[in-house]
């Protein structure tokens, strides 16, 4: 081979090596579901906080602790949100939540402490279905 026809081969080399590494997916591609389980695992994940902070929410609101049942309502509501909203459970805890925290923005612990367990149910049941 003459001296411009490797230069040839060693850049068309290159280029396919590059197209290669960028359009190829990282993951392989016989895996055990890849991307979409990741996805999965990101939103049971999240439910689960999502659960946690919203118990957390009724502990304090049975305590009274409006401003710590509110935190802890909005966390659980960030969580939720990330979740899988087309369960119908995960869109009624959800909705459950957004009360908690109107709620509690207004200093009334006791009603936000029932949509707060209203929504530890539907969270829970959400969860379980997976």
């Amino acid at each position: 081979m003459r001296r411009s026809t490797t230069q040839l081969a060693v850049t068309l080399a290159g280029f396919l090596a590059l197209v290669a590494t960028t359009v190829l997916p990282l993951q392989p591609v016989f895996g055990e579901g890849g991307a979409r389980r990741d996805v999965v695992r990101q939103e049971e994940q999240n439910l689960k906080d999502a659960l946690d902070h919203a118990k957390e929410a009724v502990d304090h609101g049975k305590q009274g602790h409006a401003e710590a049942l509110l935190e802890h309502a909005e966390a659980a509501l960030q969580h939720a949100l990330k979740g899988d909203k087309d369960h119908p459970h995960v869109g009624n805890g959800i909705a459950h939540l957004k009360e908690a925290i109107e709620h509690g923005k207004a200093g009334h612990a006791d009603v936000a402490t029932k949509h707060a367990e209203t929504a530890v149910m539907h969270l829970s049941q959400g969860k379980k279905v997976r």
